[in-house]
């Protein structure tokens, strides 16, 4: 099955929209391991579209246990070359309100290091360009997109990732903002450059739910506070994927990400393991052919 073109990496209940059919659910072994859960993939607008839970059915997996290489690569495999990642965020600025949706173009890794971050080793290096983490063509759709709907959205903007799973204190929360930060979350890094490395053009649809703990007028995040508002916006954020499926053939095109690795392998081809070479096939198979 590699007739699937489009993704979306979020909850587990944006794919339950009545114009989907012809549903399946498919369980997916990667060299990387399993992926958060089973990919659902039906038919939308005439395209055949996957969604993945990044949390896992239920909620089971903690930002730091999520299998992030899995995932892109399972998505790889379909041969996915669009991405929505569906993301909660606290707001690090005034503007920024909770119920508002930000489409970022910039990221910031604040993890720990802890979290596999590259297909690359074993034996094959590669320095993926990283100075637009998100899309630009792709993220302009969602935008759109999302305006098309209803949705009030702000294009721009960086988003850091921190290690989670806890919140964070109002010291960390103000520098962040003073370093310039607008919105805050878990699980952007490494989903994002996961994604560069393997030539899929990824956005974020970053639902803001709180203004994180820096604001004194505002209640500190809660868990409640972002199930309540992620809950209000699904219906948003399901229209906004079935009009950008609807009108692929407007934006959807080959974009720089979907040749990243061109320029970016600098081992010597003759001194890459099999066994690496194998696995990442449908990553840099083309390249090494």
């Amino acid at each position: 099955m590699t007739d699937i073109q489009f993704a979306v990496i979020g909850g587990s209940g944006l794919y339950q929209m009545a114009e989907l059919a012809g549903v399946e659910s498919l369980s997916l072994e990667t060299p990387f391991g399993a992926p958060s859960d089973q990919i659902t993939v039906g038919t939308l607008h005439g395209q055949r579209v996957a969604f993945l839970p990044r949390h896992g059915r239920g909620h089971t997996l903690m930002p730091g246990e999520i299998p992030y290489r899995a995932n892109i690569y399972a998505l790889k495999t379909l041969g996915v070359k669009y991405i929505i990642s569906v993301s909660a965020c606290g707001s690090l600025r005034e503007d920024y309100a909770p119920g508002d949706i930000v489409v970022p173009d910039q990221l910031y890794d604040y993890t720990k290091g802890q979290r596999a971050h590259t297909f690359f080793g074993r034996g094959l290096v590669a320095h993926i360009t990283a100075a637009n983490p998100f899309s630009p063509e792709l993220s302009h759709a969602l935008a759109q997109a999302l305006r098309a709907v209803g949705g009030t959205v702000y294009e721009g903007g960086t988003f850091i990732t921190i290690e989670g799973p806890r919140f964070s204190t109002k010291g960390e929360s103000n520098t962040y903002r003073q370093w310039g930060m607008s919105i805050i979350g878990m699980t952007t890094s490494p989903e994002a450059f996961l994604a560069a490395e393997a030539e899929i053009a990824y956005a974020v649809m970053a639902h803001v739910t709180d203004y994180d703990v820096w604001h004194e007028n505002e209640k500190p995040v809660t868990v409640e506070a972002v199930i309540r508002v992620l809950q209000q916006n699904t219906v948003v954020a399901q229209q906004a994927i079935s009009q950008m499926v609807q009108h692929m053939d407007e934006w959807a095109g080959d974009y720089p990400v979907h040749h990243g690795l061109r320029d970016a392998l600098i081992t010597d081809r003759n001194k890459i393991p099999p066994q690496t070479q194998a696995e990442l096939s449908p990553i840099v198979g083309r390249y090494l052919s």
